[in-house]
């Protein structure tokens, strides 16, 4: 199973406020451990929403909308994929991260990420196909 792992943002993270050499140094040794058990797959931090976009959809009509936005605990701070057996292991190795932001209250919100198999019927071998072909260009080109 996947799952997406995102720290919540933060008023420091908004406002741009970067984290110290010993948190890096921190969240570094976490991540060697994740990728040494094959947990992490991928891993990123945000910038701050200010210098993001959103898009709605309404109908067929689209609308951008500049950030920054107003509401911090909706927001995603950074994010890793990882790669587990369950929820409950997930749970264990978010239990052993760095505490994300040093000062303040803050969240990890842990989501399963949907597979082929989720979908049933309605994900019909054509599709099925198109998306395994998708995955083989996207590591043919990152791999690059």
């Amino acid at each position: 199973m996947r799952f997406c792992v995102m720290v919540r943002a933060t008023k420091s993270s908004e406002a741009g406020q970067l984290p110290s050499a010993k948190l890096l140094a921190d969240m570094g040794r976490f991540n060697e451990e994740l990728v040494k058990a094959g947990v992490m797959l991928a891993g990123e931090g945000l910038q701050p929403s200010s210098k993001g976009a959103r898009l709605r959809f309404s109908g067929d009509k689209r609308t951008v909308i500049d950030g920054p936005f107003a509401e911090t605990k909706e927001l995603i701070a950074g994010f890793w994929l990882w790669q587990c057996k369950s929820m409950a292991e997930a749970l264990e190795w978010a239990k052993r991260c760095p505490r994300p932001f040093e000062f303040g209250d803050c969240e990890i919100e842990i989501r399963q990420v949907f597979e082929a198999e989720d979908f049933g019927v309605e994900f019909t071998p054509e599709l099925r196909e198109q998306e395994e072909r998708l995955r083989e260009q996207v590591a043919k080109s990152t791999n690059r």
